[in-house]
């Protein structure tokens, strides 16, 4: 027997290994599993040389075994093995790793060899009091070998027997840990982190039910599947086993995806992976982190905001790369070039595969576009190289239900919304039932209407319009574009044709008119009213509510937007227009009439007597509260006690 000192820099490495180096406890075992597939990969390769003479190679699975009693949990392979010599060099010197050495000595010839950090051994002390190594060299004449330390720097080595070829690695669990010596625990972890290693994972046998009761069988119970989709060729793939590996990634999804990426690049970097686009039409946060990144096969993370753009993180599937520098413990990723490098081939992928999809059938695209198109809108919104790539199969759409691009759109409206000043109006509607009159009211003059309601909708118009301001009179568009909703203001404002139409009351009629409104407007904490009169077409409603389009859509905007809190704070506003020529607002005119009363307040615990203006046409005509109830609910917004008033109302006046 041997004892010394683990050649560390530290006097004791191994506080430092519980409580830093490693992000996340529960990734001991991937270690463990990852250095046992590494193992037997070697052996692989080894068996593959000239000189390797007849070597067993009948059983190569890696098994994981639980022993409650003992309070151990042991991952064994049948790999190369370890001699003393090579314990003393890849165990006890911390950090020095044996998949470099190895690689350089079979780079020619070596499959994917997972290991690439010397510490992923010592993970195995973040839950254990004490760990063990048995190990039997593939080598001829090699004596086993029986390492053992319990967490410090000191160690024993001594020979041993060894029936089998391979490593056996106890770990005595810490009573800390003790969930670690359970099996649903254990196997919960193993399809985590290793369910596509390129070696069978054992744990346990298969079990089944039979006469009421679960039976254990022979067969064991296989873990992973050691050749998933990605790592095949695209063209020994069918569109059901690309379905079937998307339902193996997400057991609990019941979409099938609309269509897949299989991405398969050699240089200047390693890269393999399928994506899959989702339906994806609200909540952008409930669809993020579902691309699982693997390092050759190895679960790492499924956080890969670092290596794809934020919008991709939209998509679901698998990216597998050797070359994605991650740190000691493989949680975390590590900026470098190749990960802009591969961000950039990503992104080119998906955008080449949506172009291809647009150009080979538009109307199957447009078929899927109510799904994707948050995907496709929110990656415009914050790639610009993905804006310049997508603008040609980004579509819109609108209340007929046809599709077409901006360009599209803008070439089959221009003739009839473009203003008298030359602004290009593009009408919308977030809502079609709640703004039918004013729609009818547009497509009564010959004008389209788009369907503007999703989540992302609003931003996109916004950057629509600033693209058109930078291009200028020579731009893509060439023209100066506006998104305005329907119901901010009368169709013939919102489109002026000519100049606006006039009216022949005062200044004075009018002013009184509006006060005599004013005085009947509801009053609320988020709500704020003006009243203002307009000429508008005689056969247009007597009055209607309008809202500014910029601050309304900086709202909309706020509510999704971090750093816009001011206009989300902002009371709603909307201008009750009267149209003076309108029929009912006429014979309101001249009407109204004011008197000064006097009224007893309380006010700091006194009372005080103040004088009121009193409009006695809005006291006196029941019409006026009937008429601003009807654009009340026109817009949504008459409701409760005020309704069934108005309801009550209509009743005594018909």
């Amino acid at each position: 027997m041997s004892k010394g000192n683990i050649g560390v820099t530290s006097d004791n490495i191994f506080p430092v290994i519980k409580k830093f180096l490693y992000s996340d406890h529960e990734i001991f075992l991937r270690e463990l599993i990852s250095n046992a597939v590494d193992a037997t990969q070697k052996l692989k390769v080894i068996s593959r040389q000239p000189d390797a003479g007849n070597m067993p190679m009948d059983d190569l699975r890696v098994r994981v075994k639980i022993d409650k009693e003992k309070k151990t949990l042991t991952v064994s392979d049948h790999g190369i093995g370890m001699t003393a010599e090579e314990v003393d060099k890849y165990i006890n010197q911390i950090a020095f790793s044996g998949a470099e050495e190895f690689l350089n000595k079979y780079k020619d010839q070596t499959e994917a060899i997972i290991g690439h950090f010397g510490l992923g051994f010592y993970s195995a002390f973040m839950v254990s009091k004490k760990v063990e190594i048995f190990s039997q060299s593939y080598m001829e004449d090699a004596k086993a070998v029986h390492w053992s330390c319990e967490g410090t720097p000191e160690y024993t080595m001594e020979e041993t027997i060894k029936a089998e070829r391979g490593t056996d690695i106890v770990l005595h669990i810490d009573d800390e840990f003790s969930q670690y010596l359970e099996d649903a625990t254990i196997e919960g972890l193993l399809r985590k982190y290793c369910k596509f290693l390129p070696v069978e994972i054992a744990f346990g046998k298969k079990k089944e039910w039979k006469d009421g009761k679960e039976v254990e069988l022979d067969e064991d119970n296989i873990i992973n599947d050691i050749n998933p989709a990605w790592t095949r060729k695209p063209s020994e793939l069918k569109d059901e086993d690309y379905a079937h590996f998307y339902h193996e990634l997400y057991p609990m999804q019941m979409d099938e995806p609309l269509f897949h990426i299989h991405l398969n690049v050699d240089y200047p970097f390693h890269l393999t992976g399928i994506l899959y686009f989702p339906k994806i039409k609200t909540n952008l946060d409930v669809h993020r982190n579902k691309i699982q990144l693997y390092c050759n096969q190895v679960f790492v993370t499924d956080e890969v905001e670092q290596i794809v753009p934020e919008y991709l993180t939209l998509l679901h599937g698998v990216i597998d790369s050797p070359d994605i520098p991650l740190n000691v413990s493989r949680s975390y990723l590590q900026s470098d070039n190749n990960v802009k490098k591969i961000s950039g081939y990503i992104t080119k992928k998906v955008a080449d595969k949506l172009a291809e999809l647009y150009k080979a059938d538009k109307d199957e695209f447009a078929k899927k576009w109510d799904d994707i198109k948050m995907f496709i809108q929110f990656g415009m919104l914050t790639d610009e190289k993905f804006y310049e790539r997508a603008k040609g199969f980004a579509l819109m759409k609108n209340i007929a239900g046809e599709y077409s691009t901006l360009d599209e759109y803008i070439d089959k409206v221009k003739a009839t919304q473009t203003d008298k000043d030359g602004h290009l109006v593009l009408l919308y509607t977030n809502d079609a039932d709640a703004h039918y009159t004013s729609i009818e009211r547009a497509k009564a003059k010959g004008y389209d209407v788009l369907l503007m309601d999703g989540e992302l909708d609003v931003h996109c118009m916004s950057q629509a319009e600033q693209k058109a301001m930078m291009n200028g009179e020579n731009g893509e568009n060439g023209e100066n574009l506006r998104f305005v909703r329907i119901d901010s203001d009368t169709i013939e404002n919102l489109i002026r044709k000519e100049d606006a139409a006039k009216d022949n009351y005062t200044d004075e009629q009018k002013e009184g008119l509006r006060k005599a409104f004013e005085a009947l407007l509801p009053t609320a904490d988020k709500l704020r009213y003006t009243v203002s009169c307009e000429a508008a077409a005689a056969d247009a409603l007597p009055v209607f509510l309008t809202q500014n389009e910029f601050m309304r859509r900086m709202k909309e905007m706020a509510a999704h937007q971090q750093g816009m809190s001011f206009y989300g704070n902002i009371p709603d506003s909307y201008n009750l227009v009267l149209n003076t020529n309108h029929p009912l607002i006429q014979e309101l005119v001249g009407k109204e009439t004011s008197e000064e009363v006097q009224e007893e307040v309380e006010k700091d615990g006194k009372k005080e007597t103040v004088v009121k203006t009193v409009y006695s046409l809005a006291n006196e005509d029941e019409r006026l509260k009937q008429l601003i109830d009807i654009a009340l609910l026109a817009s949504g917004q008459l409701k409760g006690e005020a309704l069934a008033k108005f309801v009550e109302r209509s009743v005594t006046l018909l």
